[in-house]
């Protein structure tokens, strides 16, 4: 059993892993290699994008696409705030 004070001492702990976790939300998109050996973006949203080399290169490929559906769609696409 756990002590009053372990008890206080791992709720501080905690406590001070939540916040560091939310402050690294604020950070910069990073780039991993993944366990499957796919690239994972961070940064984006609350869970990683991971797609595989080819996949990722595919999608680069129709970046001028996918900027022109944002455009036409501008009215109906949602911002995250």
């Amino acid at each position: 059993m756990s002590t009053e004070d372990e008890l206080k001492a791992e709720l501080a702990r905690l406590k001070a892993e939540n916040e560091a976790l939310k402050n690294r939300s604020n950070k910069a998109v990073s780039f991993k290699v993944s366990e499957k050996g796919g690239v994972s973006v961070y940064g984006m949203g609350r869970f990683p994008v991971t797609l595989y080399k080819e996949q990722w290169l595919k999608l680069l490929d129709l970046s001028d696409d996918l900027r022109r559906f944002i455009a036409e769609n501008d009215s109906k696409l949602k911002a995250k705030e």
